[in-house]
């Protein structure tokens, strides 16, 4: 009797554990925590590209911008299509980037400031059986990406470099996004987990300037191409359904 008694603790025990740590085929989840973006940003020196309406290519060279990285709160819905394979839907609060002069550009400091959108379609597929408290994962996905709030902040160089009020505009783009990450789950639903993406990602800033010169108020544009390529960091808490 003893011996029956002790059999079935263990197997109610083993049931237990696995009911803990399942992350099965089916199992809904979602997650909340802290994206931290830090770009590995570069960019192409400005080129004036019209003045007055009539077409130009004037470099300037020895300038540049580059990015500074940024925080926000993020959130993740995720779904187990099989016992390893998730796929999840990823958004966070829009982060506010500080963009910074280089080069000739540089004793001005802070340029301007930008928001970066980046909703992201992940598929990820996890190590280790869906009983396993740790599930280390390799995800592939895919972002789209466009920025409001450009802006041009600093006065000193707005009237002098740029020589007037500038609007800014941005382009938009699909890049793929490289994950890897893992979680642990520490109760039946609720676990927690540590991911970092890569996003191969550039955009093109156009400026338009009432520029004003020897001859009047002239509509100038000019543009740089600028590189991100942000390394992101997730450190979040889920719960599982």
């Amino acid at each position: 009797m003893k011996l029956k008694q002790a059999v079935t603790g263990i197997a109610a025990l083993a049931c237990m554990s696995t009911a803990a740590h399942a992350q099965s085929a089916g199992t809904l989840y979602f997650t909340t925590g802290w994206f931290h973006l830090a770009p590995q940003s570069s960019s192409k020196p400005l080129t004036i590209t019209s003045l007055g309406g009539s077409p130009t290519n004037i470099t300037e060279p020895n300038t540049g911008a580059s990015l500074d990285s940024a925080d926000t709160i993020g959130f993740t819905a995720g779904y187990f299509v099989t016992d390893h394979i998730a796929t999840e839907f990823v958004l966070g609060v829009p982060p506010k980037f500080d963009l910074q002069g280089t080069g000739s550009f540089e004793p001005f400091g802070t340029l301007g400031s930008a928001k970066q959108w980046s909703p992201t379609l992940l598929f990820k597929y996890y190590f280790n059986e869906p009983t396993a408290a740790f599930r280390p994962y390799l995800g592939l996905g895919v972002s789209r990406i466009w920025f409001t709030d450009e802006k041009i902040t600093n006065n000193a160089f707005l009237a002098n470099v740029l020589h007037g009020p500038t609007s800014v505009s941005t382009d938009s783009s699909w890049e793929p996004v490289f994950n890897a990450g893992f979680t642990y789950a520490f109760a039946k639903h609720w676990f927690a987990g540590l991911s970092i993406s890569y996003l191969p990602l550039s955009t093109t800033a156009k400026l338009t300037t009432a520029a004003t010169t020897p001859v009047g108020v002239l509509t100038a544009t000019s543009q740089t191409k600028i590189k991100l390529n942000p390394i992101v960091s997730y450190v979040n808490i889920g719960y599982r359904f």
